[in-house]
């Protein structure tokens, strides 16, 4: 919901960074690097290393923000880039929430995993096919000016949001069961939005 501010003002604050690292230091390296840190989240989840799971979820989500800016400050922009990044993302995502329901084996946390990636999978389906559509009729991410490879449309739950609640999942271990649900009903959200939206549109 606030990610395209929320871009411009991390592209701000990471430039310096970039200029600082140079051009030798491959965006793709860096993207690597933060999906290690973000499966070393899970892992750290799983043991119910809470702590260490937050600290290495929010340097993974960090790094996730360097490597763009990384990629634009020194020209390494490339499609692969952008469709690694957005692969690696995904497997974190799917890898968090999994390791927490599996670590305790708990069912009614396992029942609000479930429903929280299987919000995920539709999800990542109305938005991938809805901006490769917009892509296709010239009114994608360079049409639109965004930093992203792609366009991402808007939706109650993005980046920011995901930032958030990850946060609160390995934060608040006593609340997960809620903010599962929480965060899979956001997501539900988001789907019928960018539903009514391409009906409209489209």
């Amino acid at each position: 919901m606030f990610d395209q501010f929320l871009r411009l003002l991390k592209e701000r604050w990471f430039a310096p960074i970039a200029r600082t690292l140079g051009p030798r230091v491959s965006p793709v390296t860096i993207s690597l690097v933060a999906f290690g840190c973000g499966i070393g989240a899970a892992i750290a989840a799983f043991a119910a290393r809470d702590s260490i799971a937050l600290v290495a979820w929010l340097m993974n989500r960090t790094l996730d923000g360097l490597d763009g800016t990384q990629a634009r400050v020194h020209a390494q922009q490339s499609a692969f880039g952008g469709y690694l990044d957005i692969m690696l993302d995904s497997i974190v995502y799917a890898a968090i929430p999994s390791a927490i329901a599996i670590g305790t084996m708990n069912a009614p946390l396992l029942a609000a995993a479930i429903f929280l990636l299987a919000t995920f999978f539709v999800n990542t389906a109305s938005w991938m096919y809805l901006a490769a559509v917009l892509e296709q009729r010239q009114a994608g991410a360079h049409a639109q000016g965004e930093l992203t490879t792609v366009t991402m449309p808007p939706g109650v739950i993005a980046g920011a949001e995901t930032v958030l609640l990850f946060s609160l999942f390995l934060g608040l271990p006593h609340w997960r069961v809620e903010l599962f649900w929480t965060m899979g009903a956001l997501v539900c959200v988001n789907i019928v939005q960018r539903l009514w939206w391409a009906k409209r549109t489209l």
